[in-house]
């Protein structure tokens, strides 16, 4: 498995430096982009592009909150985290708060669709109006309770900072890796019940 983080000479830890790493990438990215290669034979083309893909899918997975926690839960534990997609019964209100809101505006787009009449569309975007009102307050409690947690996450940097070092044995045990998981879980479920949202938002302003 790719360790993103030494990829990129970032160390490990819940949330990095963001400037710090978009500089290291540019700086890498220009070292290894396959254009400066020339007069080099196919085979060590591939390799350049190859290693080239691999940095940009390192910075993209280092840059987002939930790809990289669950990146370094992936590591620190030698496999994928299990359970991630059971809904925790402390997130089962908001699961069913955004199932029911979602269920609700499909039906009213649904409707919405059937009519004809122009008084009756006027009625129907008033509506609209409000289930995106509806829809945009959800957002920003989610997107609040979103950043709680990525506040949260920036709090067990120092953990890692103390661990012993990759490979020694009493490392895990010095990591919140209970806690890590919680928060993978908490911004994996936020985020899609956000995407959600917002999908339904662009739907009623079309």
């Amino acid at each position: 498995m790719t360790d993103c983080f030494a990829l990129l000479d970032e160390p490990r830890q819940p949330v990095p430096d963001l400037d710090s790493l978009k500089v290291k990438f540019l700086a890498r990215s220009a070292e290894l982009h396959p254009d400066k290669l020339h007069n080099v034979g196919e085979t060590e083309r591939i390799a350049a592009t190859e290693r080239y893909s691999a940095l940009n899918v390192a910075y993209n997975t280092l840059r987002e909150p939930k790809e990289r926690i669950g990146h370094l839960l992936e590591l620190e534990l030698g496999r994928k985290p299990s359970g991630i997609d059971t809904v925790p019964a402390e997130w089962m209100e908001g699961f069913m708060e955004v199932g029911q809101l979602c269920r609700s505006v499909d039906a009213f787009l649904a409707e919405s669709a059937k009519v004809t009449s122009p008084l009756l569309k006027v009625q129907r975007f008033q509506q609209g109006m409000e289930w995106t009102d509806r829809l945009n307050e959800t957002i920003q409690r989610l997107t609040a309770r979103l950043n709680e947690i990525n506040s949260g996450l920036q709090a067990l940097n120092p953990a890692w900072t103390d661990a012993p070092a990759t490979g020694d044995a009493r490392r895990p045990g010095t990591l919140p890796l209970d806690e890590l998981a919680a928060a993978f879980r908490g911004v994996s479920f936020l985020t899609r019940w956000i995407g959600q949202l917002r999908e339904r938002t662009v739907k009623l302003a079309m």
